[in-house]
């Protein structure tokens, strides 16, 4: 099957684009959550805003790739990483821009300014940003869950899709008996399954032989 019509390489290409654009967004999210009413943020620890923001770079990484109608099963799984990688990209850029500049310490968080956002402050808060991810899981876990709550809802969609658009595409194109060429049998209307034997030919020129007395 073509690459067209498994919408393996459109779905690849649409994915890495939406998991880019995620991944900005949730890097946007974390720089200006401070901005966000008291109530939200401590609400459970901020876990189940996390949560849901996860959940919805799952649904859109799944949207875009699924918008291609994709029949390969390949797919399903590189939506697991684009949607949980979008996830940790966009924790690490928001926390090192925060912490690169001064603005993420033990005591107290200011809210981020636009003047923030550089190359030179994210490369200094970069490193300190990756130590979450080296840290024992006992205390690190809300990392590691937004990231496994995107990639399992991520897979588990996109294998609905699949399988939905494989279904549809079945129904539209029936099996249909081939020949011992390949090509499907053609028969007229009202044409029987089998042809009729032929009958023999007299032909006039043939001698016919003399009847025995």
């Amino acid at each position: 099957m073509s690459h067209k019509r498994s919408g393996l390489l459109p779905g690849l290409f649409i994915g890495l684009l939406a998991a880019l654009v995620c991944a900005a967004g949730l890097g946007a999210a974390v720089l200006y959550q401070e901005s966000l009413p008291e109530a939200v943020m401590s609400l459970g620890g901020g876990v189940p805003i996390s949560l849901a923001l996860s959940l919805l770079i799952a649904l859109l990484v799944t949207l875009a790739m699924g918008a291609v109608r994709p029949r390969s099963l390949l797919l399903v799984p590189l939506a697991a990483v684009y949607a949980g990688g979008a996830v940790a990209a966009g924790q690490i850029t928001g926390s090192s821009v925060l912490i690169g500049a001064g603005l993420r310490t033990p005591g107290e968080r200011t809210p981020a300014d636009l003047s923030d956002v550089s190359l030179p402050v994210f490369n200094q808060g970069l490193p300190y940003a990756l130590r979450v991810y080296r840290e024992p899981l006992a205390e690190t876990w809300p990392a590691w869950l937004y990231i496994a709550v995107a990639a399992l809802a991520a897979l588990v969609l996109l294998t609905l899709r699949v399988l939905r658009v494989r279904r549809a595409q079945r129904a539209e194109t029936p099996d249909q008996p081939e020949d011992s060429s390949g090509e499907p049998e053609y028969r007229a209307p009202f044409e029987p399954a089998q042809q009729p034997a032929p009958k023999p030919t007299t032909d006039l020129f043939t001698p016919r032989k003399p009847a025995r007395d």
